[in-house]
């Protein structure tokens, strides 16, 4: 290695600094075209109506959604299988040496098929593609640049906060994830931290410059008293255990995809897009994402029995489309079923206290964060990404409380993170025991 190149030189630090800059733009411009994608793909129901009417309609629309997925499926299964589901996993396996990036692969197969997921209506988010395909773009400097191992594992973490931050334009909570989130893989130097915040700035500069500056989410909520502050605790405590559930139902969902998928090849994306393609014409409050219903909920404030049946049924689609297979991230579809289940619990406690003045939207609004917190089991990221997605700052007290009550009550019933869970599985399925791991280290590069 030339002098000039030695860790700890001035000029390894600018070059350092530069490859976060290309990765945070490149990760934003491309994260946000993926954006748009979806957005123009999710209007072909509407399309579709215009040359199919009655019940045929419903046919139709299952038959689209079943070929999208299979389609998807495929992509992955025969080109990068390592691009199915959400990829935070992936990035995490990753930086700890155990799992390779083939960025060359992963990044067509991951913007294409997952568009073609996402887009056909399954209950699944955008920024789990977006974190992959951040640090994918991250892996290709990295070599191109001819970087070192903790300044390459520094480079996927920089790719994933400015996926993150591009796809809910959250730069904060962005690099508190990786802080959070990958505490155990990212090595904490000067240098590597400096180029997480440079990536996720640059990346939401450009996702602001294609895409607008408001939150994706606005839900602004009136100051609630502190006496509610119970009130969010036991909310907390009731999404921990929903939180439990979540992630258990997926981890055997995807373990009974895999069984079905050695009988019966593709019968089972298939059945998952038949049932999501039908609802999206009969119920599309139950499928895709969610952003879109989160804010009509909220405006509509539906009464509490339609609220729950939507939240079970928007829990067994959004577990379907995970384990059936494509690219796609659970973190929107888990904020829509926060708030079905936010808005119900608000809602019955302003009937119970109705003295008070219980404000059901910010019940709501603390749910997201405190579902989060209790799958992906990140508090402060589930405090941050709540407050920059909705803007709801006055509601920082009520989140906190939920949120920790959250942590504490999955915690107390032994859950363990959600992405956690799926490393351990693909590692295990790699022939990777968890006793075999190697342990995450600091080189101390400054």
């Amino acid at each position: 290695m030339p002098p000039e190149a030695r860790p700890g030189n001035g000029w390894a630090q600018a070059r350092y600094v530069w490859l976060a800059v290309l990765v945070g733009t490149f990760a934003g411009i491309l994260g946000s075209i993926f954006h748009l994608t979806i957005d123009a793909l999710l209007h072909w129901p509407v399309l579709l109506a215009e040359v199919v009417g009655g019940p045929m309609l419903v046919v139709a629309a299952a038959l689209v959604t079943m070929l999208a997925t299979v389609a998807s499926v495929y992509m992955v299964r025969r080109i990068a299988p390592e691009a199915g589901g959400s990829g935070v996993q992936e990035i995490e396996g990753a930086m700890e040496g155990l799992r390779p990036v083939r960025w060359a692969r992963v990044l067509p197969v991951k913007f294409f098929a997952g568009a073609a997921a996402i887009g056909s209506g399954l209950v699944l988010g955008r920024e789990g593609p977006t974190i992959h395909i951040g640090a994918s773009i991250a892996a290709m400097f990295a070599r191109i640049g001819g970087t070192v191992d903790l300044e390459r594992r520094g480079l996927l973490a920089a790719g994933a906060a400015a996926g993150l931050a591009c796809a809910f334009n959250a730069p904060v909570a962005a690099v508190l994830f990786i802080i959070e989130e990958t505490h155990r893989q990212f090595p904490y130097t000067f240098r590597t931290y400096m180029g997480v915040i440079v990536a996720a700035l640059l990346a939401t500069a450009m996702t602001e410059m294609i895409g607008g500056t408001a939150p994706d989410l606005a839900l602004i909520s009136p100051e609630v008293p502190i006496g509610f502050l119970p009130l969010f605790a036991v909310l907390g405590c009731l999404l921990g255990a929903v939180g439990v559930l979540l992630n258990k139902s997926i981890l055997t969902a995807v373990a009974f995809a895999a069984a079905a998928q050695q009988r019966a090849p593709y019968a089972y994306p298939a059945a998952v897009g038949l049932v999501v393609g039908g609802l999206f014409i009969l119920m599309p409050h139950a499928v895709t994402g969610g952003e879109t219903m989160i804010i009509e909920l909220v405006r509509n404030q539906p009464g509490v029995m339609a609220l729950l049946m939507l939240a079970i049924l928007r829990f067994c689609t959004m577990v379907g489309s995970y384990s059936s297979g494509v690219p796609g991230g659970i973190f929107a579809p888990i904020l829509a079923l926060a708030v079905c289940i936010g808005l119900a619990f608000g809602t019955v406690a302003d009937m119970m206290f109705p003295g008070m003045g219980a404000i059901p939207v910010a019940f709501a609004i603390a749910a997201m964060g405190g579902l989060f917190t209790a799958s992906v089991r990140a508090p402060i990221v589930g405090v941050a990404l709540t407050l920059e997605l909705t803007g709801s700052y006055s509601l920082a007290m009520p989140l906190m409380a939920t949120c920790v009550c959250a942590n504490l009550s999955a915690q107390w019933m032994g859950g363990r993170p959600i992405y956690e869970q799926l490393l351990d599985r693909t590692l295990a399925l790699a022939g990777v025991q968890p006793a075999t791991r190697p342990k995450a280290h600091d080189t101390g590069l400054a």
